[in-house]
């Protein structure tokens, strides 16, 4: 509670960011969420999640407080205010190169790195593999022993402070080259087919019964996705436009892995 109003109270008046006070208190709140601590938003009763404001804010204002650094990795050399995050080994993460985390990254045992990138802020939950080229943006939430398959982009988001992160939740796949950003929400266990793009105004379109059901926003737990179009009239004609189709649920007798195998074998989908 200390922390979270030294917090607002430099938030309301940067001025104060001069005190080492205030500034400590923003590096103690990185120090937290690095370490799983803190998180940005947090699962909470009913299946909601609930965002927090000043943690997001004391990210922000970590860009403020921290000092530009060179980096050098011959023959690379990299200028930045960020961290890296480091000592994979003692966290219990395999980290290929060239994997790269930021510090204020929690990174929970048992996350496979491939070359990717994890941003500030960002939750990755144990057991999860983070493939290749696939980036999870800033404050992103990802749950446990779900796989990011190669190419995914996993948006970040730190203003409007209100504004939900990204939220993948435990046992989901993502296909290749799909794109979950400005706050969707994918409940557990659901599979994205490749090449599926979410966002807040996509939509996502139960064709699976007698009758379409559409979302927005979010994926329902266990459902199998896969890119679709919809036709919609323009002042200059008809055209297709890119929507996201629930063909089908993964089915709950059976375990996670085999139920992922089933969704792709019975309802046909890339990944």
């Amino acid at each position: 509670m200390e922390l979270r109003q030294l917090i607002e109270a430099a938030w309301n008046e940067k001025e104060l960011l001069k005190d080492t006070v205030y500034s400590d208190a923003v590096k103690n709140v990185i120090e937290e969420v690095d370490k799983g601590r803190l998180r940005t938003a947090v699962p909470v009763s009913g299946g909601a999640w609930q965002v927090n404001e000043w943690v997001k804010q004391a990210i922000l204002m970590y860009f403020s407080v921290q000092q530009m650094e060179t980096y050098v990795l011959p023959p690379f050399e990299f200028y930045d205010k960020m961290k890296l995050k480091k000592n994979y080994k003692e966290l219990g993460v395999r980290a290929v190169p060239h994997a790269v985390a930021r510090y204020g990254a929690y990174l929970a045992r048992n996350v496979v790195l491939m070359p990717s990138y994890v941003n500030i802020g960002a939750y990755i939950d144990e057991g999860t593999m983070v493939d290749t080229w696939a980036t999870v943006g800033s404050c992103a939430q990802i749950g446990k022993h779900v796989h990011l398959s190669g190419g995914v982009g996993i948006g970040g988001v730190l203003e409007p402070l209100q504004a939900s992160p990204v939220i993948i939740e435990d046992g989901c796949f993502i296909g290749s080259r799909c794109i979950v950003v400005e706050g969707v929400r994918v409940e557990k266990e659901a599979v994205l087919g490749a090449n599926v793009v979410l966002t807040q105004s996509t939509k996502i379109i139960d064709v699976s019964g007698a009758t379409p059901v559409e979302y927005k926003g979010n994926v329902p737990l266990r459902s199998v996705v896969i890119p679709g179009s919809y036709l919609k009239k323009f002042p200059a004609g008809e055209y297709n436009v890119s929507c996201a189709l629930i063909i089908g649920k993964r089915k709950e007798s059976t375990d996670t892995k085999t139920s992922l195998n089933d969704a792709l074998r019975d309802f046909n989908v890339s990944v």
